[in-house]
């Protein structure tokens, strides 16, 4: 068995063919509810980098055959320390050291760049909590914040996943948080990462909405509640690119993204965000073709837009939606804001989506008042997930 592993070449289409073939074959067999994965999105990181990211690409090759492949994300303005990782096998090839080969590699690069620490994620059980699909029965609170869902990587079959807090506000189902693993059990990802030892840090819930099962008596009924206890905001509505006049508002509360939602036992900065930084990632989003809806809440008084939630479209579907981040500015909580923008935002991207049929989302696990929240508008379990931390 001669296997190799090396840097891709952005001009070796065959290899870049190959690669897509490997993440949309195991997409599909290890997480088939989720839509097909979007070849822009997938080779983006090569050409249209987020802001502050540098993406390291490598495919193992076993007899001149591709096999597998791991991109590395290194983050350049914080988190410095730090690393999110993404690993591949194609099917066919799992249970053959192909993974184990590809993380030595990775380890290699993290620890030349600096890095002690790489954050990955993999398919868990639900937790027990979660499984009967029921909504919960709590009061619901005003919420906190409920983090973007995804950069942009693919189906593990070892560990895969995004770093928390990954700028670009894109979809989970492509970054490896939704695969079980390989024809090893359905949560080969996570033992596989217990066995490189890796800690559990963090359990997410990917949620499901169903939009032909939406009520929408019950969606106007909350959206009337919310709208009057949001008595001194209204709201404003946009697609992709954010107004220029509320670029620092939005800059704002995406920076404060990580510092409100639940980050368990992660080890993992917030980000330093501004306008620049916010127009880099919308630049990177454009080029790849994701479609960006949102709702935010504006503070009469100060003029100033404090509460945000934002849904997102990969440029293969018109069927399959992320919702992404959700969050109030905390000074403006207790006034029902992240309802009154979500549930808007339903409404604002059917609007413009009419063949939408299902939204996914992740929570983790002890953001209470945010699955509240999903719970009242009909999202219901679908999938666990962990975010994994290893110490180089």
């Amino acid at each position: 068995m001669d296997l190799f592993i090396a840097a891709i070449d952005p001009t070796d289409q065959p290899t870049l063919d190959a690669a897509y073939r490997i993440a949309a074959t195991a997409e599909a067999m290890d997480a088939p509810d989720l839509p097909p994965l979007c070849r822009r999105r997938f080779e983006a990181p090569l050409r249209h980098p987020m802001p502050g990211i540098d993406t390291r690409w490598s495919v193992a090759h076993l007899d001149g055959v591709p096999v597998g492949w791991v991109r590395i994300n290194l983050h350049l303005w914080e988190n410095t320390e730090n690393a999110s990782i993404e690993l591949v096998v194609d099917p066919a090839y799992r249970r053959r050291g192909v993974g184990r080969a590809l993380f030595a590699h990775a380890r290699e690069l993290l620890r030349e760049a600096g890095r002690k620490r790489v954050v990955g994620s993999a398919v868990a059980a639900l937790p027990s909590a979660e499984g009967s699909g029921e909504p919960r029965r709590e009061a619901p609170g005003e919420l906190g914040a409920e983090a973007p869902d995804e950069l942009g990587g693919e189906a593990p079959d070892e560990l895969g996943g995004e770093a928390p807090g990954e700028p670009g506000r894109e979809a989970p189902g492509e970054s490896g948080r939704d695969m079980p693993g390989g024809p090893g059990g359905e949560l080969a990802g996570a033992a596989f990462a217990a066995a490189l030892g890796a800690k559990a840090a963090l359990v997410d819930v990917r949620r499901r909405l169903d939009v032909a099962a939406l009520d929408r008596r019950r969606l106007a009924a909350l959206l009337a509640d919310a709208r009057s206890a949001a008595a001194g905001y209204r709201t404003v509505r946009w697609r992709d690119l954010p107004p220029e006049e509320y670029l620092a508002d939005v800059a704002y509360l995406e920076g404060r993204l990580l510092a409100d939602a639940p980050m368990g036992d992660l080890e993992w900065e917030p980000e330093q965000v501004d306008a620049e930084r916010i127009r880099g990632i919308e630049r990177a989003l454009d080029a790849r073709g994701v479609r960006r809806y949102s709702v935010a809440a504006v503070h009469e008084a100060s003029g100033r837009l404090v509460g945000w939630s934002l849904l997102s479209l990969a440029a293969n579907t018109t069927r399959h939606a992320w919702q992404q981040i959700t969050i109030v500015d905390p000074a403006h909580r207790g006034h029902r804001l992240g309802l009154l923008c979500k549930a808007e935002n339903l409404a604002h991207t059917l609007a413009y989506e009419p063949e939408l049929q299902v939204i996914d989302t992740y929570n983790a696990a002890a953001n209470s008042h945010m699955i509240t929240i999903n719970e009242q508008l009909g999202f219901r379990p679908a999938a666990g997930s962990t975010e994994w931390q290893l110490t180089i």
